[in-house]
């Protein structure tokens, strides 16, 4: 048997274990050591020698050292503690009362408040387990459709893995060695745009048919000045933390892991202002925070050691040669690799679809001519499916653990399709119109969003900040000839993909006076 066809064999193997219900990260790393000792094995070699043992080492020291994976952890402690901080059950309350005299409030109220705390968290099952306990109950007893209500809270709970600062962006721009800063900045419109979708058709759903959302009686008494001070201590600060975050980001004022530490100190400031915060919950937040962290890691470590013996068996080439001989054009391309992924949310884990399958993916980009930015938001957009399609919609059955028994899961699943509808109605937008995607990364940063050369995620990029920023003056002149290609994991066995260099905002942006690209970290 040659080696490719063995390569072959090698996932193939690790398919069947997934289905099997193996552990996934042990299971990479398991047969990545065994494919590799055979990959490597010299007959004059003793055992230990084997080289598979040196790139096993060299890949978990660099995915450790990786600056970017530093927001991981940062940003996931901000959610869990934001979640801790009994803020979620004060901003649904308050968000009712503003828009009392919107048609279907309760469901507006429960689908912003899903968008933000998902925007806060990117944890999806806290988001929908915690909408479900609290804002379901109150809209069945409203009198709300169950399958309105229900889907809102499943849909909305899903937006956290496309809005920033989402876990997802950084963990695919880390896989991918490309710009979490410019990612983030490329996420903006669609989520918006998708968020907005929802927004329209429960509006729209409840005009029609005002059944479907009576209006609460028991919000009428409550005056102008109460409510307008209810919306400030409840929606204000968290508002105020998830823009400061992002603008910092956005802005280049502070590099992703910067920006999350300074989320995570301020998700610890609103717990103690909202006197939630106990020795308990933080204790419950650094473990839950700890427990996530090192399942990416062991994923990232078992992933690179798993691609690094695929490719040096040749199953990268044969799996390159096979697409090519399609003959696809990028649309095609596009559209059968989202199907795939498509089909792999089913059974897997977001996570587990970045950081195994679309390395895959990573270097046919530059044959068909796909921005990696560009991909990445499809797949975002795409894995929201992944949540909302029965019969394994994660957020359907998160939802039907906290339900109240009257509530069916096939209500639930009924309550998904519309807003499924909704997510791949701007799956075909972005399709048909990606500037959405490019317009934003573009406009304020002066420069067509491509990789660049890697680059750490450190102080360096704040360092390099151009001073023009601040005094309105132009930017100095970046070459478009460094730009390269983003590296895939097969590609650099012995090292963790980096994303390039965050690029300073250019301030032109606000000020309109010119036309010189954007500065660029060194």
């Amino acid at each position: 048997m040659s080696d490719p066809m063995i390569a072959l064999l090698m996932l193939g193997l690790f398919i069947v274990c997934i289905f099997l219900g193996f552990p996934i990260a042990f299971t990479l790393m398991g047969m990545g050591i065994l494919f590799g000792f055979y990959a490597y094995y010299q007959p004059d070699q003793s055992f230990l020698d084997n080289n598979i043992f040196y790139l096993f080492t060299q890949n978990t020291f660099s995915i450790m050292n990786n600056d970017v994976l530093i927001s991981i952890p940062l940003f996931l402690f901000m959610g869990y503690i934001i979640e801790r901080a009994n803020i979620l059950d004060k901003l649904f309350l308050s968000l009712q009362v503003a828009l009392r005299h919107v048609p279907g409030s309760m469901a507006v109220a429960a689908l912003i408040t899903c968008t933000m705390f998902a925007t806060a968290t990117g944890i999806v099952g806290a988001v929908v387990t915690l909408m479900g306990l609290l804002a379901l109950p109150s809209m069945l007893k409203a009198g709300y459709d169950e399958k309105l209500a229900t889907g809102v809270i499943t849909a909305g709970g899903t937006l956290g893995i496309l809005i920033p600062p989402s876990i997802m962006l950084i963990v695919y721009a880390a896989t991918a060695g490309i710009s979490v800063v410019k990612l983030y900045a490329a996420a903006m419109v669609p989520g918006m745009v998708l968020a907005g979708l929802y927004l329209l058709y429960v509006l729209g759903r409840v005009i029609i048919n005002p059944s479907l959302a009576p209006k609460p009686k028991d919000l009428e008494s409550i005056g102008f000045w109460q409510g307008a001070y209810m919306l400030v201590t409840a929606f204000l600060p968290l508002a105020l933390l998830i823009l400061t975050v992002l603008g910092s980001i956005l802005f280049g004022l502070a590099t992703p892991s910067e920006a999350a530490a300074m989320g995570a100190a301020g998700g610890i400031v609103l717990a103690v202002v909202y006197r939630a915060f106990s020795w308990v919950r933080l204790r419950e937040a650094v473990f839950l925070t700890a427990k996530t962290t090192a399942m990416v890691c062991y994923l990232f470590v078992g992933s690179w050691t798993f691609s690094s013996v695929f490719s040096y068996l040749g199953g990268e080439s044969v799996i390159k040669e096979f697409m090519l001989s399609m003959d696809l054009n990028t649309w095609q391309f596009l559209i059968v690799t989202q199907l795939i992924i498509f089909v792999l949310g089913w059974p897997l884990e977001w996570s587990e679809i970045i950081i195994i399958f679309v390395p895959i993916f990573l270097p046919l980009l530059e044959h068909f001519n796909v921005d990696p930015i560009l991909f990445g938001i499809l797949i975002a957009v795409n894995l929201q499916t992944s949540f909302l399609t029965p019969p394994m919609a994660m957020s359907a059955y998160y939802l039907k653990g906290v339900a109240p028994p009257q509530v069916q899961l096939w209500t639930i699943f009924k309550g998904c399709f519309p807003f499924l509808g909704m997510v791949l109605m701007t799956l075909a937008l972005l399709y048909v119109q990606p500037r959405l995607v490019n317009w934003l990364p573009d406009l304020m940063y002066n420069s067509p969003s491509q990789s660049g050369a890697p680059a750490n995620d450190g102080p360096v990029d704040r360092e390099s900040m151009d001073p023009a920023f601040l005094m309105g003056g132009g930017a100095d002149e970046a070459s478009p000839d460094n730009a390269a290609p983003a590296a895939s994991p097969a590609d650099t066995p012995t090292d963790a993909a980096t994303p390039e260099a965050d690029a300073v905002i250019d301030p032109s942006f606000f000020s309109g006076g010119s036309d010189s690209p954007v500065k660029k970290a060194e």
